[in-house]
């Protein structure tokens, strides 16, 4: 039979005090009356002798902040989504905030579950980005919890956005590629439902017309935002002509694409150059280091909180420049030796 485990209260610390419950209260919250050094030291010395936690709801509750925020991101295996939500905790951290964390593990039944959850620790405020382009912004705006969502969605939606144009990233990125002449060139897209794999496609699409290259439909490669994805992406690739160069729409997916083409003796560069988008610090550790767009995550971080911060109801869209770091993997160091030996 289980035992019934009382948990203390503040009557129990109250008790063993002295005091009365409202003292307690003042000791805990530090305020808002204050509380005589000795009294203060007998209330502490009974918190820690009754074991007493205190209820972090209920405080929340009757200060009006929780001193939380609630971060939901599809999958935090990924490692472009592992370095921001760092970032934002750090940034929360900074502010005298903690961060939790929910990983949807790229389920939507999760994603709503966890959203439900944060919102009923009465979180501060929710930073988000959605599994897939139906994000469960009705529930969040209901309780009236500040967000600030971390993808592209529609600004109609009377929400703060917090974005890169990843498009125009794509769209550079693909154009420095084909800067080097190449003529044959895919895509390794992202799922064709979402809308950020949409826009990497868009802007690869444009950097084609725009050096006049033509664009092949066999040629375009969808798959999931992970080695995985980029490895049987390669894979399917392999069983027609390889085109002479390759976008990938992640770093894992570049990973995953390298080592499907290293198993069959193909070298990227020299045979398949290659460049990605959303790329880490892991980029320049990569053989090949990988030649990417990047997102300035830590200045990101900052205008995310500071969003949560504004008072009022007006909402903001927060658009951030993309960086093109310079790698290997598209033939860059392969082109300079070859004018250098000329």
């Amino acid at each position: 039979m289980a035992k019934n485990i009382h948990r203390a209260t503040r009557v129990d610390v109250a008790r063993e005090a002295g005091t009365s419950v409202a003292v307690v209260s003042y000791v805990i919250n530090n305020g808002p009356r204050p509380v005589a050094d000795a009294t203060r030291l007998r209330v502490l010395a009974a918190v820690q002798k009754t074991g007493y936690r205190p209820n972090s709801v209920a405080r929340a509750l009757a200060s009006g902040t929780s001193k939380t925020y609630g971060l939901v991101v599809p999958n935090i295996g990924n490692a472009f989504v592992a370095s921001f939500a760092h970032a934002l905790q750090q940034e929360a951290l900074n502010n005298g905030m903690v961060m939790l964390l929910g990983d949807a593990g790229d389920c939507r039944k999760r994603e709503l579950e966890l959203i439900n959850n944060l919102l009923s620790q009465q979180v501060d405020g929710l930073f988000y980005n959605s599994v897939d382009r139906h994000p469960y912004i009705d529930v969040i705006q209901a309780s009236g919890t500040p967000l600030v969502m971390l993808d592209r969605v529609d600004p109609a939606l009377n929400v703060n956005i917090l974005r890169v144009d990843e498009r125009e990233a794509a769209h550079q990125v693909t154009a420095h590629l084909l800067s080097h002449g190449y003529q044959d060139v895919g895509i390794i897209s992202g799922p064709p439902e979402m809308f950020n794999a949409q826009d990497r496609l868009a802007g690869w699409r444009q950097a084609l017309q725009d050096f006049g290259v033509r664009e092949r439909a066999e040629w375009i490669f969808p798959a999931a935002y992970t080695r995985e994805g980029g490895y049987h992406a390669a894979k399917e690739m392999l069983r027609g002509p390889l085109p002479r160069a390759l976008f990938a729409s992640n770093e894992m997916q570049a990973i995953g694409c390298i080592r499907a083409l290293a198993e069959h003796h193909i070298a990227v560069p020299q045979q398949v150059a290659l460049v990605c988008f959303n790329g880490t610090d892991q980029a320049a550790f990569h053989v090949p280091s990988l030649t990417t767009v990047r997102q300035p995550v830590e200045a990101m971080a900052k205008a995310a909180l500071a969003m949560l911060a504004q008072p009022g109801n007006e909402v903001h869209l927060s658009e951030f420049s993309h960086q093109l770091q310079l790698g290997e993997s598209c033939g860059c160091f392969l082109t300079a030796s070859r004018d250098a030996a000329s």
